[in-house]
């Protein structure tokens, strides 16, 4: 790597400056060198040597201000807030109207989530600042931190008013329209943008995402086409422009454009799965299945790929292969729900119903409490003669859906069945009311109990009562 000059003088210094400390000798920095050396180690993280840097210049010039800021920063740092807030105080007398002593007064208060009164002193810094763009960006920083978002909005509104390049503040205009529900004030702001700022990648980038979101399909293929003319080879643009190109079911364009992202970038998981999935919408099967082996191969800890390749056996009713890449998704992830109730769909395809029960039981651990889970669940139980574990799942998932004719009907047939007859009858009453024409439920589950005499009864004397 060429270096610039001052790029080279700095790595001289600090070699400099690290030699001395190997052989305990004591060379004199003047006090931009020692700036630069401990610039230098907090841009690495070196901290301990920062540290070593701030005290051997502080002790060859005493009364330099800026190295006495850079010991503030490092003391608020290391939340030492008090003691940073006792150094900095004196040294307003001496530069009232240095900015950077105002910039880390603020930082101690932010640091302590005093946000409003680091917003205070960042408003008096604007004051006697050239330069504020920075500052109102701090500013609506620390409104972010309050969940001002009007207010975080404005100031760094402010920010682009001063530097139309300012793309770090467009994004958070952006986040702020976005955590305000405001996406016509976002598309706005963005076109207002583009007139003064027309090849501006970033900003037609966030407004085709605007435009995507209000479902304004076309509209966002134009902003992204606009990405990609400031910007051929942005990458993000290919990538959004190919999702709305799938919402509209156009594929093939859909595809080309997931292509120029591996010709750009070389390499792009996301975008082979993405093509596959376009493949196998067209019905081309093969290829499909081609990408998303390519997808893996590149990346094998994509788990969405492995995914992808199951559902895919799956579909074929290959459940063996299906199970094979279904396992290696859950070794990747094995946190994802989703994944567990498909692992449990396969296995019970292949009837093996210990490893389904269990798949089920960990889909229901991971949070996913949706009806057919438990019912599926409760059904294999049933099929494994685990009539009492069957019971309890069905009452525990009543919980979560207490007016479910099919769970009702189920706790009926097995209560029965078990000989609670008193909880049976009251489960079926139960079933009756909520939708008396699924007792086809009890039936299909529990013939032997459905056609006892006093069960059909009870069903006939409903029916009679309440057609």
């Amino acid at each position: 790597m060429e270096f610039d000059q001052s790029e080279e003088n700095q790595e001289v210094t600090v070699s400099k400056f690290e030699s001395m400390l190997k052989t305990n000798s004591v060379y004199f920095f003047d006090s931009n060198e020692f700036e630069n050396i401990i610039h230098y180690y907090l841009e690495s993280g070196k901290i301990a040597l920062a540290k070593k840097a701030i005290k051997l210049g502080l002790s060859q010039h005493p009364s330099s201000l800026n190295l006495k800021l850079f010991q503030v920063e490092i003391l608020i740092f290391e939340n030492k807030f008090n003691e940073a807030d006792r150094m900095l105080s004196p040294l307003f007398e001496i530069e009232p109207n240095n900015e950077e002593l105002y910039i880390q007064k603020a930082n101690i208060f932010s640091k302590k989530n005093l946000h409003q009164k680091a917003i205070e002193v960042f408003k008096s810094a604007i004051n006697i600042s050239n330069e504020c763009s920075d500052l109102y960006s701090l500013i609506g920083m620390e409104y972010l931190f309050l969940d001002q978002f009007q207010e975080a909005k404005l100031n760094f509104i402010k920010c682009i008013e001063l530097d139309v390049e300012d793309y770090s503040a467009l994004y958070n205009i952006v986040y702020c329209f976005d955590f305000l529900d405001d996406s016509k004030g976002a598309i706005e702001y963005l076109n207002n943008y583009t007139d003064k700022n027309p090849y501006c990648e970033v900003a037609w980038h966030q407004l085709g995402k605007q435009y995507k979101e209000n479902k304004e399909l076309e509209k966002a293929i134009t902003a992204f086409d606009f990405a990609i003319i400031s910007d051929d080879t942005f990458i993000g643009a290919y990538l959004e422009k190919a999702k709305v190109l799938e919402n509209l079911n156009r594929f093939e364009e859909a595809i080309e454009n997931y292509k120029i992202t591996l010709a750009i970038e070389g390499s792009n998981p996301f975008a082979l799965i993405k093509i596959g999935y376009c493949f196998e919408r067209l019905g081309d099967k093969e290829l499909a299945l081609q990408h998303y082996y390519l997808a893996v191969e590149e990346d094998p800890a994509l788990d969405k790929g492995w995914i992808r390749i199951t559902k895919f056996f799956n579909s074929k009713k290959d459940y063996l292969k299906a199970l094979f890449y279904m396992n290696k998704a859950i070794n990747i992830d094995s946190e994802n729900a989703s994944y567990w109730r498909l692992y449990s769909t396969i296995n019970e395809r292949l009837d093996r119903l210990e490893e389904a029960e269990r798949g089920y039981k960990r889909t229901l651990e991971l949070g996913d409490s949706e009806l057919n889970t438990w019912l599926s669940r409760g059904d294999v139980l049933i099929k494994l003669g685990e009539e009492e574990a069957a019971k309890f799942n069905f009452v525990q998932a009543l919980e979560y859906h207490p007016k479910s004719e099919e769970l009702e009907f189920r706790l009926s047939g097995l209560c029965l069945k078990l000989n609670n007859t008193e909880a049976g009858y009251a489960h079926l009453l139960t079933a009756l009311h909520i939708n008396s024409d699924h007792v086809f439920i009890l039936e299909e589950l529990f013939p032997e109990v459905y056609n006892r005499k006093a069960v059909l009864q009870l069903i006939e004397n409903f029916k009679n009562t309440y057609k």
